[in-house]
């Protein structure tokens, strides 16, 4: 396999460009087999939040990696994220120190805020508080400047290498930027060969920020998860199903997922495609040994839906 790709953060950290994602992976038997397929084939970047529920399996697979001797701490770059009813002043330590104790480590390499929009939380469930109409109650104000600086405070009590956002737009960067001592290294978005959000990754390019895409694949689970709510499923962008994609596949001996994931790679973006099989686990990390040539890459360009093709649009939240 070619060398892999690193995007730069401060501090001289280095984020591997293709990571593990583990959004809805809850069943700790199939993550536990993914993330030690994920390990064995040299992925070094696990992308988790305290919201997925999942830390507690990600730190056992950890613990016993580092216990082998076969990885050390300083060999991986782990995610995690600030839930939505985390995103208050007085809750960010609370919410990093659980974190740190799912996992069973003194530290991460990048906390974000995982939501720009702040909800009540539940003390009885620890989760999100619940209205009478069964929807989920958003705090009156959410001060993101407040929130910074507490998640700046995790910096400096060594709880995280960096910080940064997820799910913000650009008005909403500005005003972290504006007051931050420790400017945000990241920005976790959706984003991929149909939503390419090429505004919003030239500002952050432009200001330091690099970028990660989640659902860098269009998320073909989602549905189940939108069952989860009952809620009604809604028509998914087939990426791995375009026609173009298929033909460029084909082109360069690669799978469709591999040809999707290699665009964002070239574009400087991270991807962090989640999978449980292990076969997929396996695939995706196969985009280090090529390049997507110019005409090609333009070709990709041109398949840019915009917000039609977002996948996750919140709509679950009032």
């Amino acid at each position: 396999m070619a060398a892999k790709i690193f995007l730069d953060l401060p501090g001289g950290l280095k984020m591997p460009a293709l990571g593990l994602g583990t959004w809805q992976a809850r069943d700790p038997a199939e993550l536990e087999s993914a993330l030690n397929t994920a390990l064995e084939f040299g992925y070094r970047h696990i992308d988790t939040a305290y919201a997925y529920e999942n830390e507690k399996t990600i730190g056992k697979v950890l613990k016993k990696w580092f216990a082998s001797g076969k990885l050390k701490r300083e060999d991986i770059f782990i995610t995690t994220k600030l839930p939505m009813y985390g995103v208050h002043p007085d809750r960010v330590e609370f919410f990093m120190k659980k974190s740190l104790d799912n996992l069973e480590l003194d530290y991460v390499d990048l906390y974000l805020i995982h939501f720009p929009v702040g909800f009540k939380y539940d003390e009885n469930t620890g989760r999100v508080k619940i209205n009478d109409k069964q929807e989920w109650e958003t705090e009156p104000k959410t001060d993101h400047i407040a929130i910074w600086k507490k998640m700046e405070e995790q910096v400096n009590a060594g709880r995280t290498k960096t910080i940064g956002l997820s799910n913000f737009n650009i008005s909403q960067i500005e005003r972290v930027l504006k007051s931050a001592r420790i400017k945000p290294a990241n920005l976790q978005v959706e984003l991929h060969v149909y939503l390419q959000q090429r505004s919003l990754v030239d500002f952050c390019h432009k200001n330091g920020i690099s970028v990660v895409a989640y659902s860098p694949l269009g998320s073909p689970g989602y549905n189940k998860f939108l069952k989860s709510f009952g809620k009604e499923e809604k028509k998914l962008p087939d990426i791995l199903g375009d026609p173009i994609i298929m033909k460029m596949a084909q082109k360069y001996s690669k799978t469709p997922a591999q040809i999707a994931l290699r665009f964002l790679l070239q574009r400087g973006i991270a991807a962090i495609p989640k999978s449980v099989t292990p076969k997929r686990v396996q695939e995706n990390i196969g985009v280090f040994d090529f390049n997507i040539e110019d005409n090609d890459f333009k070709e990709l360009s041109s398949l840019e839906i915009g917000e039609r093709a977002r996948v996750c649009d919140f709509k679950l939240i009032p």
